[in-house]
């Protein structure tokens, strides 16, 4: 009796031990020089706030540690002889995870020991010191705690100034007017595949990202006049980064929610060694529920994904760095509408069809990084990389005949016969390789040189059946691969301490038909003072149109096939920027950005009656012979004004008013599809820190309203009253002479979101939930012949109310 009564007062003094003990978590990290990568060594950190003032300093290897560091937020103050200072705000710290840092800091202008430089680095600007304009940095933190991104990178975006999406449901992404076609993926540096589910043959659309937030470092994002180093682009860059595992401990996060359960592992290869794996895997949710036969759910979108990056250094052999992404995904969607899921063509319309769609696609992506310093000024960085998405569509078409009873009354539909229709097989790879050389003249000047070979190869098929229903014919059937080199050089020149040049330019080349450019860039930020700036910048800029259009085939009068489009030429567009910016208050900024895009050579249907010009291309494609005469530009302005989390608050409200148009060889200046004209975006939040008894707990609530105008639309026949006026017999439903003259409505939208956090001595759980679209607004989008519905138009509305539940622990 006495043992058990000692044993119960042992474990009653431990217990009381472990919960009176406050919560606390390790805080470490890495200095280097932004320009040369080389570690700074004795760098001071310290964290404001603290009492006693905590700090510490690097090490040999530009390595910072910090014990004991109590839960929640902390600012991190950097500081070095000769350099610029730096703040790193909004640092969350959790019991269940190691806060592990990569930071840089810039050389001053004058790195004399007498003088003390005060100049922090502005909250949001890009990590690549050479974009000046148009770019900025998006955190992983900002992708957790705004509301609607759904931890998802892509929908972050539309959170910001220029960028929006179509509402639909998907995750495009549509900046300043331009195309979501050419946007521009980059993973660790080196270009990607579109690295959504579902995607289509354009990377115009998809639903879920195949990117987890969970290995996601700070990654830059670019909408217009890029630097020297991006090429074969038009629209935007995002530049996506994934962190480095820990490489002292191994630690693990679990996450359950609707749209997925994904499990993430990483830590060290050996103790001592500096080397680590990060790795993640993720199974939707849905498809699990039926798999394990919970529940039968029918048109279920099933995918899963998984992702990694090992980095591997050596003493004297530089640093290698390995990393992948991969997904599957598939759904089967039986009697579909355009309100659902666009296919190829108009046969939906019909009263005695039925559409099913299957489909099926992969992604994959590969590549290994080396980074080797050859002196003490300058290194060098090489890269390979196997890219490739395959995307199997099949429609089935099923031709059906109404039963009636003895009365005559419609009974149900009765299926006669069923077949493929269209059938997709796109299989399409590349291969990359990369050379950089980087070197630090001096605390003024910055060189990079580079130079990237990318081998396309895509095997492409595909078919449908004619109008008489009985001829299969091939819409494209090519096995084919195109070339490209491209070279740059960029120089940043600090003329005075607040005065910064980046000038350079980019050369693409495609080898299929020897077509080439020459593409100056040039960019200036001036700094009027501590709290304001102007910038500005200009740049030249080309990409190639997707590559089925190449390869199309067309029918002459006589029946045979040609390839007019093998010599098509690149897209091009003259990019110029104008920027102010204005910081209040440490936290508080101010910026306005106005933007011209004149665009040229343009690929445009060879037909001087014809709309179609290839920025068009969406979901439905469009084979015929094209030329490089068409035009357009895009125009606006961009206002922002944030307030960056401090005190537990913050918000971000940003407007654009903007203008997108072309001309084909018909000489008619028309609305691209994606000018909506307007876009605004509120978003706020507040964080209650240190609830509950042990105060180990946060709850965090956030909002977002969005303003914007809708997609232009090819509307559907009427007559002079607006009475619809299809040609059913005909296949004929589309008004093309008023093709993105209007668009349907105007969208808004409403999303909430909240995360509850409690923090455990070994662990920490999080309960996060986000009600997109709250109040199930259904704006239409666009419109399409449909015999059951009022007045025979049937829409494509805004995707409504969705909610998002998910659990994680970090352990």
């Amino acid at each position: 009796m006495k043992k058990r009564s000692l044993a119960t007062l042992i474990i009653a003094f431990f217990a009381m031990v472990v919960f009176s003990q406050n919560l606390t978590q390790t805080v470490r990290g890495t200095i280097i020089d932004t320009d040369s990568n080389l570690p700074l060594i004795g760098a001071q950190i310290v964290i404001p706030g603290t009492d006693p003032l905590m700090g510490t300093t690097t090490d040999v290897d530009g390595k910072f540690r910090f014990e004991s560091i109590s839960l929640g937020r902390i600012t991190l103050q950097l500081s070095y002889m000769g350099y610029e200072n730096k703040t790193i705000p909004n640092i969350v710290v959790n019991s269940g995870k190691e806060v592990v840092l990569d930071l840089n800091m810039q050389e001053s202008f004058e790195t004399l020991n007498e003088i003390e430089v005060i100049a922090n680095k502005d909250k949001g600007a890009a990590l690549n010191d050479m974009s000046l304009v148009s770019s900025r940095s998006i955190s992983i933190e900002q992708t957790e705690r705004f509301a609607g991104s759904f931890n998802d990178p892509s929908r972050i975006l539309s959170n910001f100034a220029g960028v929006t999406n179509t509402q639909d449901g998907s995750n495009d992404i549509i900046v300043r007017g331009n195309s979501p076609k050419y946007i521009q993926w980059r993973l660790e540096g080196l270009e990607i595949t579109n690295p959504n589910h579902f995607a289509d043959q354009n990377s115009v659309s998809g639903g879920i990202s195949a990117l987890n937030t969970n290995l996601l470092a700070t990654s830059d994002f670019y909408t217009g006049a890029f630097s020297p180093e991006y090429g074969d682009v038009l629209s935007g860059v995002y530049d996506v980064k994934l962190r480095a595992g820990n490489n002292e401990k191994f630690e693990a996060i679990f996450g359950f929610g609707l749209l997925g359960t994904d499990l993430t592992l990483e830590g060290p290869f050996k103790k001592g060694y500096g080397g680590s794996y990060l790795i993640n895997y993720r199974y939707s949710t849905i498809s699990l529920v039926n798999d394990i036969g919970l529940a039968d759910i029918d048109g279920a979108l099933k995918f899963q994904d998984a992702s990694f990056k090992i980095v591997l250094p050596t003493k004297e052999m530089g640093t290698f760095s390995l990393f992948g992404l991969g997904g599957l995904s598939s759904f089967l969607l039986e009697d579909v509408k355009p309100d659902l899921w666009d296919t190829p063509g108009d046969g939906s319309f019909s009263p005695n069809i039925i559409e099913d769609f299957d489909k099926g696609s992969h992604l994959a992506n590969f590549g290994i990084t080396h980074t080797l310093s050859i002196n003490d000024k300058s290194y060098l960085k090489t890269s390979l990389s196997y890219s490739s998405n395959n995307i199997d569509d099949d429609v089935f078409e099923s031709k059906t005949t109404k039963i009636l009873d003895g009365q005559g009354d419609f009974l149900r539909d009765s299926i006669i016969s069923r077949q493929v229709n269209y059938q997709g097989r796109l299989k399409n790879s590349a291969y990359r390789g990369a050379i950089t050389y980087n070197n630090k003249l001096n605390a003024k000047n910055k060189i990079q040189i580079g130079s990237k070979y990318a081998l396309l190869d895509y095997d492409n098929n595909q078919s449908r059946f004619q109008a008489d229903g009985n001829t299969r014919f091939a819409i494209v059937d090519f096995n084919e691969n195109i070339s490209t080199v491209r070279n740059f050089v960029s120089w940043k020149h600090r003329l005075r301490e607040d005065i910064t040049i980046v000038s350079g330019i980019q050369n693409m080349n495609v080898l299929l038909n020897n077509k080439s450019t020459l593409e100056p860039r040039l960019a200036v930020k001036w700094k009027l003072n501590n709290t304001s700036s102007f910038n500005a910048g200009y740049g030249k800029h080309s990409t190639m149109e997707s590559l089925h259009n190449y390869f199309t085939k067309v029918e002459l009068d006589n029946g045979s096939l040609i390839e007019p489009n093998k010599d098509l030429g690149l897209l091009k567009a003259h990019h110029y920027v104008l920027g102010y910016e204005k910081r209040f208050t440490k936290n508080l900024m101010a910026k306005i950005e106005v933007y011209y895009q004149a665009l040229y050579d343009l690929p445009v249907e060879n037909n001087d009656t014809s709309f179609y010009a290839t920025i068009n291309e969406g979901l439905d494609f469009r084979y015929v012979d094209l030329v490089n005469e068409g035009t357009g530009k895009n125009y606006g302005i961009e206002l922002t004004l944030e307030r960056f989390l401090d005190n537990n608050y913050y918000f971000l409200i940003n407007g654009s008013l903007y203008n997108s148009k072309y001309k084909s060889l018909e000489g008619v200046e028309r609305n691209t599809q994606y000018n909506g004209n307007y876009l605004v975006n509120i978003l706020m939040g507040k964080e209650f820190q240190n609830l509950g008894k042990k105060k180990n707990q946060t709850l965090s609530l956030n909002g977002k309203i969005f303003f914007g105008g809708g997609k232009r639309i090819v509307p559907l026949l009427r007559d002079g009253q607006g009475n619809l006026a299809v040609d059913t017999g005909n296949n004929n439903y589309w008004n093309y002479e008023k093709a993105y003259e209007n668009k349907l409505e105007d969208i808004y939208q409403i999303t909430l979101s909240a995360s509850y956090k409690f923090n455990k001595p070994k662990a920490t759980h999080e309960i996060f939930i986000n009600l997109d679209n709250v109040t199930n607004t259904k704006g239409k989008v666009s419109e399409y012949y449909d015999e059951s519905e009022p007045n025979s138009i049937g829409h494509l509305t805004q995707f409504g109310m969705f909610p998002n539940l998910m659990y994680r622990v970090y352990f």
